[in-house]
């Protein structure tokens, strides 16, 4: 009993190693990442390895420079993407939540001729990468007016994503349909269902999808370089490209600083949704 005690323990020990390891080798970008921009330009192509800039007390004085150059820096106006990006996101994250819910909703809940076809379309979409796209995408944009605008970024949104689609009708199959014919017998119409009874039961799914299309929409940087020609409608994937192509060099302390910052609202919010994330993933296809 002891022996087997033991060998539990010694796993668990291995286990509880390996995963510190593996979180550590993940961390080490970000850590040096953080290092780079707290240190002066000269000290950001030194082969030595220092995670502090020399002399160490001088920390605090070179990263609110550093930070505060990234901030009012003329040629990359960084206010300015900040909220180029954000209305992109919340526009495109909104859209994105209602129109995969609809749909979802549609092929999960109700029946009608073709929902199997439909679904099996709609999975082939995701088959198709974005570059096979671009070149349709940006003909029927140009023929709308909308090249140079930041619509080509959020309005698809509003026809839903195939794999948050997929995402929410395997949540919402697993609701137990009792509940919609409970909702009948009071008189409550389809939407009513889907409006009082689907989506609030569902904000642990509504979150994931929220969650997952806000990272991509924030880190996106092929899209706004393809649809984007004014360098005052730019985000700020494409502000941080600019640091690459000041003066035939590239500042990296002032490079990581941007990088730092434009991360940062994406771990705040994974944060703030982690609990819904986790239950989210957790609870898909589960059948009640």
């Amino acid at each position: 009993m002891s022996y087997s005690a033991s060998q539990s323990r010694l796993r668990r020990t291995l286990l509880y190693a390996a995963l510190i390891a593996v979180g550590i080798a993940y961390s080490l970008p970000l850590i040096w990442m953080v290092s780079t921009s707290i240190k002066p330009e000269a000290q950001t192509v030194e082969r030595s390895i220092n995670f502090l800039p020399t002399p160490a007390s001088q920390t605090f004085s070179i990263a609110a420079d550093n930070y505060s150059r990234v901030w009012h820096d003329p040629t990359v106006n960084f206010p300015l993407y900040l909220r180029n990006t954000l209305i992109i996101a919340a526009l495109s994250v909104i859209g994105m939540v209602l129109s995969s819910a609809i749909v979802a909703f549609a092929l999960a809940r109700l029946q009608w001729r073709g929902r199997g076809t439909v679904f099996a379309i709609i999975l082939a979409t995701m088959m198709i990468p974005f570059p096979v796209l671009m070149v349709p995408l940006y003909l029927v944009f140009r023929e709308l007016g909308w090249i140079g605008t930041l619509k080509p970024l959020w309005v698809p949104a509003w026809f839903g994503g195939a794999f948050n689609i997929f995402l929410l009708r395997q949540f919402f199959m697993s609701i137990p349909r009792e509940l919609d014919e409970a909702a009948r017998i009071d008189g409550c119409s389809t939407w009513g269902i889907f409006w009082r009874i689907i989506l609030p039961l569902s904000k642990p799914a509504l979150g994931v999808v929220a969650l997952f299309h806000f990272i991509f929409v924030w880190n996106d940087f092929l899209a706004p370089l393809v649809f984007l020609s004014d360098r005052d409608q730019f985000t700020l994937a494409l502000g941080l490209q600019l640091y690459q192509s000041q003066a035939g060099n590239t500042p990296w302390n002032l490079l990581m600083a941007a990088s730092t910052l434009v991360i940062l609202p994406v771990l705040i919010v994974f944060l703030f949704a982690q609990k819904a994330f986790v239950q989210g993933i957790a609870t898909q296809g589960i059948k009640e």
